[in-house]
């Protein structure tokens, strides 16, 4: 065993038996090395990642190379989603070394932790040679590599400044042109962008749905709720369980890399929950439910909080890892277990050249609706949803006698809070209180096991344990989720506590020259260069979060210093934008600054109308209420003790407050 053994986190723990000489990244580790004059590996991966565990059984447990590795460099293991702070940057200079990336990420760094060589997956024979070349080359000629090492390191930091510009371009004009740009890039076929691999980004689709609804622009809906409906359909989705892979390897969503992913999972129930609001589409509701499911059945902890991921991996029949073996089917099996209704079922799901992978196996998934395919075999629409019911039944129980995938059992904070939006987003839309019932275990888990009484949250859980100074992604996705209990609730304690949270990483983050936060908080030590979280990729970019965070709570505190602050995040990214899906959460900011209104909703039957509110698709108004006198600054004075009202307004004024609910909502139209 190598020192991974120490370890919480389930991805070094795979580690811990090669013959390796693995150590974990600290201070102590990257001191030695430096004291050893020794290069060091940099390794970094995940516990769900396909190909993390194909360059693991070829590679570090191979003896050759772990002789050659443990002869002349310091060996790091990291696990990016505990770690993403050096994920960052070291993907950063794999990037400008060979302008594309990906895990496993592996990099070889001079004593000092700056890296000069890198890339992604290797084979073991091209590993161990460059591995003794660059040995040879640090032994007899050091100063080429000192040279390199300096010039990687100044482009590396030269990525983290944003050029200065203005811009007097109306923000509406701005809108339009970034997304007339955007549409060429729209699969008109399948929905999402027209390339493989497809990823989710649910964000991207958030604010897509957004603009559309808030500019009347049918073709953008029609395109979101095309693309909504085709990853719901299968293959991605997994229709028999519920729950959602990583991301598509094809282009009409059918075969994924089969790890399933909390952050995915919690973001995509938000966006199916706003979608079902806007549209009432049963399919949607259904992807809601069978996704909350999923999340109970597999990844509660049960103390509240939810666990990160299962592996694409699993035994299969021979006792073998293989990707998505828990996951696909032989014709053979299913004309076995489905009989009479064969016919009809491999019509649904494509036992077809549609739905076949490779090797005979089929990933089951839909290319029509049922209503369709009902008219077709001449039978109601309410009888083919019956029997997919009962099919999915039957299947769910035959793939419970198989060998499960592999759980990566710690649970990740910022991970927590975006599944903690996505569960109350589930109950504006569907108002199950099994939903918020989740989203409130879920805040209390983050609150009292996840926030230290310094003030600072931590990264991870697991075992009992709280580890990892937070980083700002934890903060972002705390704020906007405690906001969101606040907005389902009205229990001030939330938005409090998301203030105090802002609060204090405006002291522990915020750099005012950078007019950004840093991904690190002041009180951990430095990396080779800082990291400006500001594009939005499957996850959005932590000072995109901060920035809408920073405007919502702006509004319930009257507090100019956040609204200031926000509005001059925006001012510094808007002008650098060029390609607007990694964006996306800005330009949705964007309509928050050019486009929004303020609810309060005051009196003893607040609750009551909140609910009635919250299934609404309203993206463009902000709500706030009590049902009870308050003392926070957009709801002082507003209390009426015999009736409830509401407070409409907009740039700071006020529309004369009503009682009747349906006049509100005539004027946020």
């Amino acid at each position: 065993m190598n020192e991974l053994s120490k370890e919480s986190s389930p991805y070094l723990l795979q580690h811990a038996e090669n013959p390796v000489h693995w150590k974990a990244w600290n201070e102590n580790t990257i001191k030695k090395a430096s004291h050893k004059n020794q290069l060091i590996i940099v390794s970094i991966g995940y516990s769900a990642c396909h190909w993390c565990h194909v360059m693991e059984h070829e590679t570090f447990e191979n003896e050759n190379a772990a002789k050659t590795m443990n002869a002349h460099f310091t060996s790091i293991k990291v696990d990016r989603e505990e770690r993403p702070d050096i994920d960052a940057v070291y993907m950063k200079a794999v990037q400008i070394m060979t302008q594309r990336g990906g895990w496993p990420l592996n990099v070889v760094c001079l004593p000092d932790g700056r890296p000069i060589w890198g890339g992604t997956y290797f084979k073991i024979e091209e590993w161990i040679d460059t591995l003794e070349q660059l040995q040879k080359l640090y032994t007899t000629k050091p100063e080429k590599l000192l040279e390199y090492a300096d010039k990687l390191q100044e482009a590396i930091v030269s990525l983290q400044h944003l050029p200065v510009e203005k811009t007097e371009t109306p923000t509406s004009i701005i809108l339009e042109e970034l997304i007339a740009k955007w549409t060429k890039s729209f699969d008109v076929e399948f929905g999402g962008m027209a390339r493989a691999p497809k990823f989710m980004m649910p964000n991207n689709y958030d604010f897509l749905m957004r603009y559309g609804f808030q500019n009347n622009d049918q073709d953008v809906l029609n395109f979101v709720d095309l693309t909504l409906t085709k990853m719901a359909y299968g293959g991605l989705f997994d229709t028999i369980e519920g729950g959602f892979s990583r991301y598509s390897v094809d282009i009409k969503w059918h075969v994924p890399h089969f790890e399933k992913m909390l952050y995915d999972n919690g973001q995509l129930l938000s966006l199916y929950a706003k979608a079902f609001k806007r549209t009432k589409n049963p399919l949607y509701q259904q992807v809601i439910e069978k996704t909350v499911s999923f999340l109970q059945t597999n990844l509660d902890n049960n103390e509240g909080g939810f666990y990160s991921a299962l592996d694409a991996d699993s035994l299969n029949e021979n006792n073998v890892l293989e990707e998505g073996a828990f996951y696909v089917w032989k014709k053979s099996e299913l004309q076995t277990l489905i009989t009479d209704d064969f016919k009809l079922f491999a019509t649904v799901f494509n036992i077809n050249q549609f739905g076949h992978w490779e090797h005979g196996n089929y990933v089951l998934i839909q290319s029509e609706s049922l209503d369709e395919i009902a008219k077709s075999f001449q039978i109601t629409a309410s009888e083919l949803h019956q029997k997919k019911k009962l099919w999915e039944q039957l299947l769910f129980a035959e793939r419970q006698k198989r060998n499960p995938p592999r759980l990566d059992d710690k649970c990740l904070t910022s991970w927590n809070a975006l599944t903690l939006t996505g569960f109350v987003e589930s109950y504006k839309a569907l108002q199950n209180p099994l939903y918020l019932d989740l989203a409130l275990k879920n805040g209390h888990f983050i609150a009292e096991k996840l926030w230290s009484a310094d003030g600072n949250l931590f990264r991870s859980y697991k075992n009992g344990k709280a580890t990892i100074n937070g980083f700002l992604e934890d903060y972002a996705c705390v704020i906007q989720s405690f906001i969101a209990l606040f907005e389902v609730t009205f229990d001030e304690k939330w938005l409090r506590d998301a203030k105090q949270l802002m609060d204090y990483s405006l002291e522990h983050f915020f750099e005012p020259e950078q007019k950004l936060f840093n991904y690190m908080s002041d009180l951990d030590s430095d990396l080779i260069a800082k990291h400006y979280d500001i594009e939005d990729n499957v996850i959005p970019a932590s000072n995109s979060m901060m920035a809408k965070n920073l405007l919502i709570l702006s509004v319930h505190f009257s507090n100019s210093f956040y609204e200031k602050t926000a509005q001059e995040m925006l001012d510094k990214v808007l002008p650098n934008i060029d390609y607007p899906s990694a964006f996306s959460n800005w330009l949705d900011l964007t309509l928050d600054f050019s486009n929004s209104k303020e609810l309060a909703i005051v009196g003893p039957k607040a609750g009551e109308e909140l609910q009635k509110f919250n299934a609404h698709y309203y993206p463009n108004v902000f709500i706030s209420g009590s049902s009870k006198n308050s003392n926070l600054p957009f709801l002082t004075n507003r209390y009426q003790e015999h009736q409830t009202l509401f407070y409409l307004c907009e740039n700071r004024t006020c529309q004369a407050p009503t009682a009747h609910f349906e006049e509100v909502l005539k004027s946020i139209l």
